[in-house]
């Protein structure tokens, strides 16, 4: 009897009814193996039958699977009842990021404005004769206006807290302030004679530093004489002004946060490197972000920054959920594809395609985990700013920027059930493929066109000069953007190389506007119409899909939540009266 363990109960009574037509045949345990025994014995049709009735539901079964698997979360819901957490979560995902994102993002203004106004403050301070619009030339080009400028530096940070309209202070080191370093570096030995057109160098560099307190010492009173300080023109690479202020951001307290301390290591750089007659003179400084040792503020009520941290908590908490339930998800679809797979092989004996098996992996699953895990990142790092515990703003940035961005645009996956907005969607997928060739074979033209006019133009063009600026231009070109100045602004020195720019020019735009892109167009909106007409044919786009339209189940026809309930057996009978009714129907 064991043969034949595999047998449904409902079978067993079909064989028993059409080989015995009496209904006390059940009261002999052994009656349906005989059954089937004399069935096989006499090589009646009724085996037959049954096993091809067997084949035919674990086919409807597994299509009705497939089906469920592939439908939206409206239709699960109406099919098992399943209510969409998913949806629902990414609604309240998408509302909460976005208000963390403001939130980080207005705090982090005021570092960004504090700092930047602070560094305006310090060339204004301490680069002589200073003005906004002299930023991108300010230079020196006599051996009086360096030591004037140097000389002028050393003043004003003596005098700092006398003129400063900020709260800039000296930085303290114990019981005494930080010095100011002032460093020359300068080759070891050399004798340059251009009139002879003769030189000997010796390429290793030197360095020599001169100390300036603030505050003076015993030991330092003739560090603030310049005099001493004799700089090396002819073998000099650059001249370099280290200092650090602190200052405190007061602004934040309008806003009801408490205040930050701000260390401003500044960094004043006169650079010869080039030995052009331009000494080339620029300030820049880096910043570090403190907190305040100790803080009292009267007259606001400081917001409690624990309640930002919960806030931040929950948000961790439910991306933590929305990445469980999606990696789920997608290992529900990784093993569902093994199972398609393999029944494709035992009951049709074909090979699944990879585009078919591709189907199941959901791509905006991944885009949603990977958006979880950056924002995940960014809100455990936004915790540690908060508590001062890093000040790693940038960072920060890019992991909350990027991974809300990415979670907008997720919202396209439930957009997509709309029928007039999956095209959209359906389009830009297919057309992926051939957009990745076709911009692969592009490049190969704009490399080398960015190449040739790197080395050609780069001497009579400010916008070729570096491989970077050439790159930047082109795409400029490309989408029509300052075109007359990239024509205007070459040099004529030189007859040839100018003729050389205008076929150069003239070329690329012509290649690039009339033709690389018409043809990016173009592919795009050949997918868009394939894809349009195959939906009004009704045309299946895969063979995978063309197997699950042959199931003709509603989603509300109950058929689904008998499928839902089978727990050990997928096509074993359900003994319930109403699970049997729902299952003859289907």
């Amino acid at each position: 009897m064991e043969d034949f363990d595999w047998v449904t109960d409902c079978e067993m009574q079909l064989v028993i009814q059409h080989c015995s037509g009496q209904s006390s045949a059940m009261d002999d345990p052994d009656a349906p193996y005989l059954a089937f025994n004399d069935l096989n014995s006499n090589g009646g049709s009724m085996w037959s039958d049954i096993l091809a009735r067997q084949e035919q539901r674990e086919v409807e079964s597994f299509r009705r699977k497939l089906k469920y698997f592939f439908m939206n979360p409206c239709e699960k819901y109406r099919a098992r009842g399943r209510k969409p957490w998913k949806l629902m979560l990414q609604i309240i995902k998408i509302a909460v990021i976005t208000i963390q994102l403001v939130s980080f993002g207005l705090s982090n203004q005021m570092v960004v404005t504090f700092k930047e106004e602070n560094l305006m403050a310090f060339k204004h301070l301490f680069l002589k004769d200073y003005t906004a619009h002299s930023s991108n030339g300010y230079a020196v080009y006599t051996q009086a206006e360096v030591y004037a400028h140097l000389s002028y530096i050393k003043d004003r940070f003596l005098r700092l807290r006398n003129i400063t309209v900020g709260n800039h202070a000296y930085e303290k080191d114990g019981r005494y302030f930080t010095p100011l370093l002032m460093c020359q570096q300068f080759y070891h030995n050399g004798s340059i004679l251009p009139g002879n057109e003769t030189f000997e160098i010796d390429a290793q560099v030197e360095e020599e530093c001169l100390e300036i307190y603030p505050v003076q010492l015993p030991s330092a009173t003739e560090g603030a004489d310049l005099s001493n300080f004799t700089l090396q023109f002819k073998r000099l690479l650059e001249v370099n002004v280290y200092f650090t202020l602190k200052a405190i951001n007061l602004q934040t307290v309008q806003h009801h946060e408490l205040p930050d301390c701000y260390d401003f290591s500044i960094t004043i750089r006169f650079n010869n490197r080039a030995h052009s007659g331009q000494i080339k003179v620029d300030l820049d400084n880096d910043v570090d972000i403190n907190e305040c040792r100790d803080w009292k503020v009267t007259g606001a009520s400081p917001k409690n920054i624990y309640y930002t941290v919960l806030f931040d908590v929950v948000i961790i908490l439910t991306c933590l959920a929305s990445l469980v339930l999606c990696t789920r998800s997608v290992s529900t679809g990784v093993q569902l594809q093994f199972e398609y797979r393999a029944f494709f092989q035992r009951h049709f004996g074909k090979l699944v395609s990879w585009s078919d098996r591709m189907e199941f992996i959901n791509g905006w699953y991944i885009l949603i985990i990977i958006s979880d895990i950056l924002t995940i990142t960014g809100s455990v790092l936004k915790i540690a700013i908060q508590l001062k515990a890093l000040t790693s703003y940038d960072i920060c940035s890019i992991l909350l920027g990027t991974g809300t961005m990415l979670v907008w645009i997720g919202v396209l996956r439930y957009m997509g059930y709309f029928k007039k907005y999956n095209i959209l969607i359906i389009t830009l997928r297919a057309a992926f493929p051939n957009v990745i060739r076709f911009c692969c074979c592009a490049a190969m033209i704009y490399l080398g066109y960015c190449f040739c006019g790197w080395i050609v133009l780069g001497p009579y063009h400010e916008k070729f000069r570096s491989l970077n600026t050439v790159t930047e231009c082109l795409f400029s070109l490309i989408n029509g953007d300052d075109m007359f100045a990239t024509f205007k602004n070459m040099q004529q020195k030189s007859y040839l190389v100018w003729l050389f720019s205008r076929v150069y020019l003239y070329t690329f735009v012509s290649l690039f506007i009339y033709m690389v892109l018409s043809l990016f167009i173009t592919l795009i909106t050949d997918t868009y119409e394939t894809i349009k007409q195959q939906q009004s044919d009704g045309e299946p786009v895969s063979e995978l899909q063309a197997f699950i339209s042959e199931c003709k189940d509603h989603p509300s026809s109950g058929c689904y939540r008998v499928e839902g309930r089978s727990s050990t057996c997928l096509f074993c009978c359900v003994r319930r009266p109403n699970d049997l009714q729902e299952r003859l129907e289907c």
